[in-house]
């Protein structure tokens, strides 16, 4: 039996590459709404952060999700994810 590859993102806040399914996407969909996809298969632009409080602020201090879409992005998106995050830890 085959052994699967598991797929690898880069975290956006501590920029390591972990597997997909313990990272958190955000994504940007074509009409530039931003969501947090917790199931990985919704539309868009997509990037990824660690299920980690000290990434997410080292992501907001360098505007690394405004980089990434190229748009501002809410405070009500920052607080739904540090509410993810507070759910996995």
């Amino acid at each position: 039996m085959a052994i699967r590859k598991i797929p690898q993102r880069r975290c956006i806040g501590c920029n390591t590459s972990k597997d997909k399914k313990n990272l958190i996407r955000v994504v940007k969909n074509a009409e530039g709404e931003i969501s947090i996809d917790i199931t990985g298969k919704k539309p868009g632009r997509g990037a990824y952060i660690c299920n980690d409080v000290n990434c997410l602020k080292a992501a907001r201090k360098g505007k690394k999700l405004e980089r990434a879409f190229e748009t501002q992005i809410s405070e009500e998106i920052y607080d739904r994810l540090e509410q993810e995050i507070s759910k996995h830890e």
